[in-house]
């Protein structure tokens, strides 16, 4: 007798199981349809601001961007998906400075981290929507960010230099005679503590 309502129980449980296993594919048969028809609907979908595809320059209306080359985001990337090349220009004012030549960005091994975003002091990078970088060879992922031609430094003439030179010299000067003043107005306050 035992194992005839043992056999019953245990069918009940199992149809049991199957109405509530029904209840949950019957709700899911009958809710909206969330499938994206892609690409049919490339030119209309919006995809989120915060969706992080591919890095790329910021330019302002001149064509001119903000990189200033210092290697922040080539230091912090944690798989070395950014390089830079610059060169030592001489500015008008006669000072070095640091001017970007290349800036590669390998977006096949790119982890989206945002860590060269976040820690650029000048906002020269960001993230970007474009999420179409399907290509055949890998080579083809490792792209030249500063696309538009680099405005050149305008170079000093010797006039210009030699002004320069003749200023720094002056204010070297000036450094040395206030340095000496110093000195000497020191030096009779030694002896007076010797006497």
């Amino acid at each position: 007798m035992g194992s005839v309502s043992e056999y019953f129980s245990s069918l009940g449980s199992g149809i049991l199981s199957l109405l509530k296993g029904m209840k949950v594919t019957g709700k899911e048969f009958v809710t909206p349809k969330i499938t994206e028809c892609y690409p049919e609907n490339r030119t209309e979908h919006k995809w989120p601001e915060r969706f992080r595809a591919q890095l790329k320059f910021v330019y302002d209306a001149e064509g001119n961007h903000k990189c200033i080359a210092c290697g922040n985001c080539e230091r912090n990337c944690p798989n070395g998906t950014i390089a830079i090349e610059s060169k030592m220009v001489t500015t008008m004012q006669g000072t070095k400075k640091k001017k970007l030549v290349k800036y590669n960005y390998d977006l096949g091994s790119c982890t989206f981290c945002q860590l060269c975003v976040t820690n650029c002091p000048t906002g020269a990078i960001e993230f970007d929507n474009d999420f179409e970088q399907a290509v055949f060879t890998r080579s083809k992922l490792v792209k030249q960010l500063n696309y538009l031609p680099e405005k050149e430094e305008p170079e000093p003439t010797p006039e210009q230099l030699a002004k320069i030179e003749a200023e720094r010299q002056a204010k070297i000067a000036e450094a040395k005679a206030k340095a000496a003043a110093a000195k000497a107005a020191a030096a009779p306050d030694k002896t007076e503590e010797n006497k």
